[in-house]
């Protein structure tokens, strides 16, 4: 599986950005996928996540009503779109594709078996 994330950039705060994940070698729609997100010092964390078919998404608190995840199967794409950004949300940005094919969602990062190589966010003040 290799999955190919894109989109990242520097924004002011206040602004949106919109991160991309490519995947391919796998049958996309039969998995869950998460973003999570990694800043300087700190530890990676979970920050948005999306079911097989995208009816159901799951995030973080720190970012919920600001972002948004949603997938596009036909595609073989999950997206990220990130607005109101602030300073905070600066990190490198990673996509994981949730490796079990059955179970409920999770935000822990060891059930993400294939992650993306991460792009950086960058929000100045």
């Amino acid at each position: 599986v290799q999955l190919v994330a894109s989109g990242g950039g520097l924004v002011q705060a206040g602004g949106s950005l919109r991160l991309s994940c490519a995947a391919s070698g796998r049958t996309f729609s039969s998995y869950r996928m998460g973003w999570f997100r990694q800043a300087p010092g700190k530890e990676r964390e979970f920050a948005a996540g999306i079911s097989f078919s995208g009816r159901s998404t799951y995030y973080a608190d720190s970012v919920k009503g600001r972002f948004t995840i949603s997938r596009d199967n036909a595609k073989n794409t999950v997206y990220l779109q990130m607005n109101n950004l602030k300073p905070e949300d600066t990190a490198v940005y990673y996509c994981a594709l949730d490796v079990r094919p059955l179970g409920v969602f999770s935000p822990a990062d060891n059930v993400y078996g294939y992650w993306g190589q991460g792009t950086q966010v960058t929000v100045s003040s």
